[in-house]
C-alpha cells in the first residue's frame, strides 16, 4: 500500500470511530436534556416526556436489521455516507420542534439514521484489522467518549445556548464528516459478493454462540441504555443540596463516561490474549453487587459506585462485537450483527419507554436493584460460552494476525 493510500485507510478508521461517537451523542442528547426540553414545552415532570424519546431507540434497534442487509449487500461506504448525513439532518429536524409528538417523531427519525452505524461502520473498520479485539476496544473507547461527550456538551450547551442547539452543534459536525469520508473513504465492494470463508467452528458451537451473544447482548443492553438514559436524573436527585447546577453536574456524568470509556481501550487489549469466558464473567460478575450497594446511597458514595458500575458495563461491550469478528466471515458479518442488534436494542427500547414512568411510579432504589437482576442474566448467559477448545477466529482474519489458541 502507498503513502497515499496507508493515510486514507487511517482517516477513514478515524472518521469511523467518530462517526461511533456521534452515534452515542445522539442517541443521548435528549435524555441529558429533558428537564429543560420538559420546562420549554410546558410539561410539569421530566418523567412524563421520557417516553416520547423511546421512538428513538425502536428504530434504533429495527433498523439494525435492514441496514445490516445493505451493508453487505449495497456496501458499507454509501451506508456510512447515509448515517452522516441523515443523522446530521434528522438531528437539525429535532431543533426545530415545537411540541412532544413533533419531537417524538423527529427523534424516532434520528434513531433510524443512527441504527446504520453498529452493524455497517463495526465491520467495516475490523474487516483489514490485524488486532481485531484492540480495534473493537478503541472503537469503543470513541463511541463511550461520545457517551461522556453527550453530558457534558448538552450541559453547557443547555446552559448557555438551549436545548435546540444541544442536537444542532453535533448535527453540523455530523455532515461536516460526512463529506470528509466521502472523500476519504475508497470505494468497496459489496461484501456479501465476496467468496465468503467459514470458521472452523462446529455448528452446535456457532449455535451456541449466537444464542449466548444475542442473549448477552439483549442483557447488557438493558443495563446500557437504563443507565445511560437515567444517569443524569439519578445524580440530580441523589445530589440535592450538593451540586445543583446543569453544567457542573454534565461534566461530573461525562467523567463517570470518561473513566468508563477507557475500560474498553483495556479490554479490547485484553480480548486478543486472555480466553474470552474467563475475561467476561469476570467482568459482568461484579455488575450486581454495585448496583446494589447504588440502590441506597447518596452523594459522593453513589458517585463512586457510578463510576464502578459504569466501568463494568461499558467493559462488557466489546465481547458481542469480539466474538462476531471470530466466528463469522466478513461476507455476513453486517446482517448477524444485525439481527444481533434488532433483538437486543428492541428489547432495550422498551426499558427506555418504562424509564420514566418506572422511576416515577418505584424511585431509582427499585430500579437499581432491578439493573442487579438484569446483571445477573447476564452473568448466567456467559457461562454457557464454550471454553478454551472451542475458541477459534473467523478466517477472514489473517493467519499471522491471529493469537496462539487457547
Amino acid at each position: 500500500m502507498t503513502s497515499a493510500g496507508a493515510d486514507r485507510t487511517r482517516a477513514t478508521g478515524l472518521l469511523l470511530n467518530v462517526a461511533h461517537a456521534l452515534d452515542h451523542l445522539f442517541l443521548l442528547i435528549f435524555a441529558a436534556a429533558v428537564a429543560a426540553v420538559a420546562a420549554d414545552f410546558g410539561v410539569a415532570r421530566w418523567e412524563d416526556l421520557m417516553p416520547y424519546g423511546a421512538g428513538a431507540f425502536v428504530l434504533f434497534g429495527l433498523g439494525s436489521l435492514p441496514a445490516g442487509r445493505l451493508g453487505d449487500l449495497w456496501g458499507r461506504r454509501p451506508m456510512m455516507l447515509l448515517f452522516f448525513f441523515g443523522a446530521g439532518a434528522a438531528a437539525l429536524l429535532v431543533a426545530c420542534v415545537q411540541g412532544p409528538w413533533q419531537l417524538a417523531l423527529a427523534l424516532t427519525l434520528l434513531g433510524a439514521f443512527c441504527s446504520i452505524y453498529h452493524p455497517v461502520g463495526i465491520p467495516m473498520l475490523v474487516q483489514h484489522a490485524r488486532r481485531p479485539g484492540l480495534t473493537i476496544g478503541v472503537n469503543g473507547l470513541a463511541g463511550n467518549l461520545g457517551v461522556a461527550l453527550s453530558a457534558l456538551a448538552t450541559g453547557f450547551l443547555v446552559k448557555y445556548a438551549g436545548w435546540r442547539a444541544a442536537f444542532a452543534v453535533p448535527a453540523l459536525v455530523a455532515i461536516a464528516c460526512g463529506f470528509a469520508f466521502a472523500r476519504m473513504a475508497r470505494e468497496e465492494g459489496a461484501p456479501a459478493r465476496r467468496a465468503a470463508r467459514t470458521a472452523d467452528v462446529p455448528e452446535v458451537s456457532f449455535a451456541r454462540v449466537f444464542a449466548v451473544m444475542t442473549l448477552a447482548s439483549v442483557t447488557g443492553n438493558l443495563l446500557f441504555n437504563v443507565m445511560t438514559n437515567g444517569n443524569a436524573e439519578l445524580l440530580r436527585e441523589r445530589f440535592v443540596g450538593l451540586v445543583e447546577d446543569p453544567a457542573l453536574l454534565g461534566a461530573l456524568l461525562a467523567s463517570v463516561y470518561a473513566l468508563g470509556s477507557l475500560a474498553q481501550l483495556v479490554v479490547g487489549n485484553l480480548i486478543d490474549r486472555v480466553p474470552l469466558k474467563v475475561l467476561y464473567a469476570g467482568i459482568v460478575a461484579v455488575q450486581a453487587p454495585l448496583f446494589a450497594l447504588a440502590a441506597t446511597a447518596r452523594g459522593w458514595a453513589l458517585y463512586v459506585l457510578m463510576i464502578a458500575f459504569m466501568v463494568s458495563i461499558f467493559g462488557a461491550i466489546p465481547f458481542t462485537d469480539a466474538m462476531i469478528v471470530r466466528y463469522v466471515s466478513d461476507s455476513h458479518r453486517s446482517r448477524v450483527s444485525g439481527v444481533r442488534l434488532t433483538v437486543a436494542l428492541g428489547v432495550s427500547a422498551l426499558a427506555v419507554w418504562l424509564l420514566g414512568p418506572a422511576v416515577k411510579a418505584a424511585g431509582f432504589r427499585v430500579l437499581l436493584l432491578g439493573m442487579a437482576g438484569v446483571a445477573i442474566a447476564t452473568l448466567a448467559a456467559v457461562l454457557f460460552l464454550p471454553g478454551r477448545g472451542a475458541r477459534r477466529l473467523s478466517l477472514d482474519v489473517p493467519p499471522e494476525a491471529r493469537p496462539a489458541a487457547r
